[in-house]
């Protein structure tokens, strides 16, 4: 069973981590190679808003997942080290055994197991009742026990040979330097995508920030001065995780591919904000290089026009309530 210690930020630069990004750069290099990253790029310079973003790599995935990750940050070296981690963290989704054994969830019970009831994951209606799956042992962070649940609830992409539930997803997934700051980062994006969610679903994308802390500032100055407007919003759900969304527009070239939103989750709501701005950077980079198999999204948008994406999109953009950004509460 997992056992949680204390983790103490030792890094507090563009983000927070528990060590310098140039010494997690230096412990997982010699990991490319098992990890089955090729090739480690900067494509900052593709784009012309100077955020660093670095890709990843990794030609050899599974069959249902992407072989191109990408990193991004305030500093070259944040960027290298999330662009590499993320690719780590999807090979270790994949880390799947063969001889994985099937039960249903009664039988499981019945042997004594401490175990997840499926059906509290929303399963797809056409999801098969009382069905005999693979299970993993995970660890309920609430009551401090092991608990077992879906195996394809916990990997990605879900392998043809194994029994599952419903299709799996990257999130949730997230690597660190340590198991603390891992799973730190994986229940941030899953409040985030939560957050995410909500606000899709009432198109309630909350109120636009003002007053933006200084580092904050910095960064989304370097897109209004690029000729794109980006607008950061408070979409904290009732978790009360400080959730940000980056809503930008590329008004000098009013490209459809260009319209995008990033998200950004943290206890500590600068943090948030960063994350969130300089995962519009990333998402940008990313589309103007074009490694990316899941280009789906993209050529919709290409088919809809800038005017058809932005009207779908209008939610995001309206509305002319404000707050500043210190009224967020840091946890």
């Amino acid at each position: 069973m997992i056992k949680l210690n204390s983790s103490p930020k030792v890094y507090t630069g563009w983000t927070e981590r528990s060590c310098h990004p140039k010494d997690t750069l230096a412990r997982i290099e010699q990991f490319t190679g098992p990890a089955g990253i090729t090739r480690v790029a900067d494509i900052t310079d593709l784009d012309r808003l100077g955020i660093p973003v670095y890709s990843c790599n990794r030609p050899g995935a599974a069959d249902g997942a992407i072989s191109v990750y990408n990193g991004k940050g305030g500093t070259e070296e944040e960027a290298r080290a999330a662009g590499i981690m993320e690719g780590i963290e999807r090979y270790s989704a994949e880390a799947i055994p063969r001889d994985l054994q099937n039960h249903t969830f009664q039988e499981m019970q019945l042997a004594g197991y401490n175990v997840l009831n499926p059906e509290e994951l929303i399963l797809p209606q056409a999801s098969p009742k009382g069905a005999a799956i693979p299970w993993a042992e995970g660890y309920d962070i609430v009551n401090n026990e092991s608990v077992y649940l879906p195996f394809c609830a916990v990997v990605h992409p879900n392998p043809l040979y194994m029994e599952t539930l419903f299709r799996s997803s990257s999130n949730g997934i997230a690597s660190g330097n340590t198991m603390e700051e891992a799973i730190f980062y994986a229940l941030t994006e899953v409040i985030e995508r939560d957050s995410w969610s909500l606000a899709e679903v009432t198109r309630n994308t909350g109120k636009k920030l003002t007053n933006l802390p200084e580092k904050v500032a910095e960064m989304a100055e370097k897109f209004t001065k690029n000729g794109v407007e980006v607008t950061l919003r408070d979409i904290t759900s009732d978790i009360g995780i400080p959730t940000i969304a980056a809503v930008a527009d590329d008004v000098e070239l009013k490209d459809p591919r260009l319209l995008m939103i990033g998200m950004g989750t943290h206890t500590n709501a600068e943090i948030a904000m960063i994350r969130a701005l300089s995962e519009v950077a990333q998402s940008r980079a990313t589309q103007i290089h074009g490694a990316r198999e899941d280009a789906t999204l993209a050529r919709f948008r290409e088919m809809m026009g800038y005017d058809g994406v932005k009207r779908m999109n209008a939610y995001w953009f309206a509305g002319e309530e404000y707050k500043s950004a210190a009224e967020i509460p840091s946890c």
